[in-house]
Formats: structure tokens, sequence, C-alpha cells
């Protein structure tokens, strides 16, 4: 018996041009080389458009982007005074290039007009003028720092963006002065140097509840390449020991994938991360929450000044997060250099790494972090629990090892002794392989943990 299946003609019609358009399609895409496709499914074209769309949008953020900090910075602190100096109606002596660089600040050299690059290679420029260094702002190539300029060309505000500390250049062509490198910590950056520096900083310490001495003897104590991102919920300065609670500002790149964000677990994810900072560290206008932070016995500055409500009009932080979020999570671990590592060494360091070492069963590859909630308790890791104690459940990321050479000055990157852990208490990688053999009883060979080193250096 045959079965017949009666469809009404209109479906018919239907069914057949659907059918002509998918052969046409065929057609097109067997006629191109390799099989590619020569069209685009007009959802998968949106998707596409919305994430270069909002690519675009992120980087514009992450480097330009003050999110209306300048009431903080400039009003309240006075960096753009301080910046300009009593010669260009500031205050004091000003920041020169040369002092700026000192201070870890760096140069964009693709922002900079040709003839001004020539006039630098010549030194018809004087590096010592803090004029000098508002012209740079007003080329937007200083990077992290957006100057406001009246008609008359005075710099008028300053306010910083996530690339003052998560940017840095590749020194091409000087130190300080070179291509971008977004994501890259900027660990040449002296952050409590410049907040030091300001001629307000006694507003720092009126929000701590402490004195100006303390304020900048905590400033002081960080130098360069560190920053203390808590410190303005907890108002922990220094550590029980009296040595800093600074931690070494992280990378911004080859997160995605990695669930917590930051050295210490349970904050949360890239989106979070960058709610937190822009509107508490940099304090720009936003709206942020998180009860957690009311807690006055372990969060005292957050609970007293509602730092973990805020709730600004006009918001203009929160609109860029989502596109902001996938700018970071777009910066790739940047390879590490040729030659830096010894080749042979690192692969069979790769099987220490994954076997006998045990590194992998936190550091999963490819993430080189765990899928999921990637947090350990101090006591997992044998390491004290001062800086997880101040996290929401008071335990340690596992860190991504991907681009961990990025920390090693002798590659060109970093500032001198930064270290490794959240606050550089190893100052190589062998105090760091030492520790965990030691603590989880090993028995690494000496060679086996010298190719292990290796394996570290090569991710």
């Amino acid at each position: 018996m045959r079965l017949r299946v009666f469809l009404p003609a209109a479906t018919v019609a239907s069914l057949a041009v659907g059918m002509g358009w998918t052969a046409g399609v065929a057609r097109e895409r067997a006629a191109t080389p390799n099989g590619a496709p020569t069209s685009v499914a007009p959802f998968d074209a949106r998707i596409q458009a919305n994430a270069q769309q909002m690519l675009d949008e992120g980087r514009q953020t992450f480097r330009f982007d003050t999110f209306g900090d300048e009431a903080y910075w400039s009003d309240e602190l006075g960096l753009d005074r301080a910046i300009a100096g009593t010669k260009n109606g500031g205050v004091g002596a000003g920041v020169s290039p040369k002092a700026a660089l000192s201070l870890g600040l760096k140069v964009d050299m693709d922002a900079l007009p040709a003839d001004l690059v020539d006039q630098i290679k010549a030194n018809k420029v004087d590096l010592n003028d803090p004029a000098t260094t508002i012209a740079l702002i007003k080329l937007k190539s200083v990077l992290g720092v957006v100057g406001t300029f009246d008609a008359g060309g005075q710099m008028t505000k300053v306010g910083l963006t996530c690339a003052v500390c998560h940017s840095t250049v590749d020194d091409a062509f000087s130190p300080g002065i070179g291509h971008r490198q977004d994501g890259f910590a900027n660990r040449d950056l002296n952050v409590g140097a410049i907040v030091a520096a300001t001629p307000n900083v006694s507003l720092v310490a009126k929000k701590l509840g402490v004195d100006l001495a303390t304020v900048k003897k905590v400033l002081d104590s960080w130098g360069p390449g560190r920053f203390d991102a808590i410190l303005e919920v907890d108002g922990k300065g220094l550590r029980p020991d009296g040595k800093q609670a600074g931690t070494i500002i992280p990378n911004a790149f080859g997160l995605a994938g990695v669930n917590n964000h930051t050295w210490g677990g349970g904050w949360g994810d890239v989106t979070y991360w960058n709610a937190f900072v822009a509107n508490i560290d940099m304090n720009g206008k936003g709206t942020f929450y998180d009860a957690r932070l009311s807690n006055k016995a372990k969060y005292p500055v957050s609970a007293r000044t509602g730092s973990w409500n805020l709730r600004n009009k006009p918001d203009m932080i929160t609109s860029k997060l989502a596109a902001l979020q996938v700018y970071q999570l777009s910066i790739p671990a940047p390879p590490p250099p040729a030659g830096s590592f010894d080749a042979a060494a690192a692969k069979r360091g790769e099987s220490v790494f994954n076997g006998k070492g045990r590194c992998a069963t936190c550091h999963v590859p490819p993430l080189f972090t765990e899928p999921g909630w990637n947090n350990h308790k101090p006591s997992e890791i044998g390491i004290d629990d001062f800086q997880a104690n101040r996290t929401p459940d008071r335990s340690y990321r596992t860190a991504p090892l991907k681009g961990l050479w990025t920390y090693d000055k002798a590659n060109g990157h970093g500032a001198a002794g930064p270290g490794y852990y959240h606050d550089g208490r190893f100052k190589d990688l062998s105090e760091v392989v030492a520790h965990y053999d030691s603590f989880f009883k090993l028995s690494l060979t000496p060679k086996e943990k010298l190719d292990l080193i290796q394996y570290l250096k090569s991710l």
C-alpha cells in the first residue's frame, strides 16, 4: 500500500521556494574555494555585527572612558593641577614627561604626529617641561590619562581609564614609549606615588578614617606595579606584620573561560570587577551593588561610606560594562618571546606539570585554572590567610598561567622585582616551584624542577 500525503498548494509552493534557495546556496558554496560560504544567514550576520560593534565599543571604553571620574581625580584630589604645575596654572613643580615615565606612565608612539616623533628624536622637545606632558595628554598618547581642554587649549580636568593600570607599551621608541599593548599589567606604574602627589590627598585619609601620615605611609608602601583595590572597602592598609598589603597589578589578557578574575577568591568575574573598580577605585559615576560589602565588621569603610550600594545619576558606567567585558575577554595571552625558554626542556617540563608535579590538577590545560569555582583555601596551598580573609569567601583564586613570562623583567616587561603570587612573595619561578615541591612533598629532582620552570616560561 502506498501512503499518500496531501499538502496545501501554498505549502508546496513555499517548500519549492525554500528548496530552490537552499540549492542556490549549495551551488554558491560549491563554486567557492575550499567550500567557503558566500552568504551568511540573517541572524548569523546580526550576531557577527553585534560582536564587532561590542569589540569596538569595548576597546574605546577600555582605552579612553573615564566614567566621569574627573569629579574625583580633578575636582577633589586635584591631579590635573599637580600635573600642570604652577607655571601652567596648577600647583607645585608639575609633572614633566621624564617624571611621568619615572612614575610608570606610558606613551603610545602611534598617537604621536610624525613631526613630533622627529623632534623628539632630534632632542628638540623639552622632556623636563610639564607643558610637554599636557601636550601629550591632549594627543591622547599617555595611556589611561584623559584630559579635558577649554577653548584656549588649557587643561581643565584629567581622568583615568582602565588602560592606566592594564596597558603598557613595547618600548619600541624608548623605555616607556612604544606601541600600545592592551591587557598587559603596567608593573612600572607607581599608583601610590601618583595619589600621594595630589594636593588634596587628605581626602583619602578622611574617607578611610585615618590621619594623613598613615595614608602616605600606606601609599608609599606599594611601590611600582602594586595596588590595593580593597583598601577602600576594608581599610586594611598594612599587613599585621607591618608589610605592604597591596597586590601585584594583574594582567587583563587571557581571561576568556576564567571564572574568578582577581587574586582573591569569591569577588566575581571580569564584569563584576570592572563594575567594582570603575565605581569604587576609579570613583566613576555609576551603579554598584554588593550587600556583602555592607558588613561593618569585615568591610567597615564601604559600610560607612555606602559604596556597597551606589546609585549615581546619570549612570556613566553600567551601559559600558557589556562591551568592556567582550573586549577584555577577546585579548589573548601573548606568546613568549623567541629564545626566552629552552624548548626541549619545556617539553620535558610539560610531562612534569601534568604528572609528578601535579600542577595540572588545579591549573587545568588549556585554561590553566580550574573550570568552575577556581578557588582554594590558604591551608590547601600552604600560605598565610591575610589576603584571603579580605575576600568574601576567604580563599585564593587559582591564577591562570598563560603569559606567565610577562612577570620576568629580563624579557623587557614588568618592573624589577614585582615577584610571583598575588603579593610578589616569591622572587622568581624557582621559589614558586620549591614552595609547592616542599608543601605537597613532590620530591622533584633538580632537573625536573628546571624543566618545569622552562615549561612555565613557555606558556
